[in-house]
């Protein structure tokens, strides 16, 4: 491999090393154990939003309404856990409507032919104005069971539970992408779909599933966000959405560039948790961490331009 292919491919996460330890240098208490806990709790769910737009992505298919999907199935489990059912109920009602969103977005992208960058706007509207309906835009706060927050607040062997979570759906994702024929067949499609078709492989199927394992992980990442906050409000994943397409962009520059990935999409999302965790802690004013966004968001766009002008436009 030569040094070019090498800054092709770690280029991108090498310099999230350097800002790791720019900031381990200049920031205080950053490298704090608690501190460090932290960043990887809060990039463990901005990991999980971010492999489910990969996985639509490998698709060819964009996928905008997962945070409003995730606030939708996060008001539903807590409106259930707040009036006290059974907490396996309200976790399995969460996925259900997080899947249940994907769905749909698969079906209006294969059967209606709408491109996924206007049908999954649409759906995010949908899911937004039925959250506020239903809670009228009040929060369902209260001292919610153990059993229901140690989703999100436990640990097992001192390894707080996000993590876990996060590492077993990743590496769930990264052996059927890489080891399965539903993998293959879902890269096929992503990379050339009309010869994936004339091959034989069920296009518009793997779209489908695509899209509804990107609304799975965002029925996923709405149980942990209640029960990590105790609470649930119409609007509470909102704050993801720019954040875990960044993470997917910067993913996509690195490992396979060009291609969204498994590897990238965490690593992207551990970067961009400490490159938020890192402002934090040196005083920047807030609205930096919206401009290094933006700015994230058009240099990595520019890296990958092609492969999402395919997923956002192609029917």
């Amino acid at each position: 491999m030569t040094t070019r292919d090498m800054i092709e491919r770690y280029g991108t996460a090498l310099a999230g090393a350097v800002v790791f330890i720019v900031f381990a240098a200049i920031a205080p208490r950053f490298l704090d154990a608690t501190n460090l806990v932290n960043v990887l709790k809060q990039a463990s769910v901005l990991a999980l939003f971010a492999l489910g737009v990969t996985l639509a992505l490998v698709t060819a298919e964009l996928d905008l309404s997962f945070a409003n999907v995730a606030s939708l199935a996060a008001v539903v489990t807590g409106y259930l856990v707040h009036k006290g059912d059974p907490v396996a109920l309200a976790v399995g009602a969460g996925l259900g409507v997080g899947t249940l969103g994907g769905l749909l977005n698969g079906v209006i992208v294969t059967r209606l032919k709408i491109p996924s960058l206007i049908a999954t706007l649409g759906t995010a509207a949908i899911a937004n104005g039925c959250a506020f309906w239903a809670t009228e835009g009040v929060a369902f706060v209260g001292r919610w069971p153990t059993s229901f927050t140690a989703l999100a607040r436990g640990t097992l062997l001192g390894i707080p539970a996000p993590i876990l979570w996060v590492a077993a759906a990743a590496l769930a994702a990264q052996l059927m992408l890489k080891q399965t024929p539903l993998g293959l067949h879902m890269t096929a499609t992503g990379d050339a779909a009309e010869a994936a078709r004339l091959a034989g492989i069920a296009t518009a199927r793997m779209k489908l599933i695509g899209m509804t394992l990107s609304g799975l992980c965002a029925g996923i990442c709405a149980v942990l966000l209640a029960a990590n906050l105790s609470s649930a409000a119409p609007n509470m994943a909102g704050d993801y959405l720019l954040q875990a397409i960044a993470a997917v962009l910067l993913g996509m520059t690195m490992f396979e560039p060009g291609h969204a990935n498994v590897p990238g999409a965490l690593t992207g999302a551990a970067i961009l948790s400490v490159l938020n965790n890192g402002l934090v802690l040196i005083g920047a004013p807030y609205f930096m961490q919206d401009i290094l966004l933006g700015l994230t968001i058009v240099g990595a766009v520019a890296l990958s331009a092609s492969t999402l002008k395919r997923a956002a436009f192609a029917v």
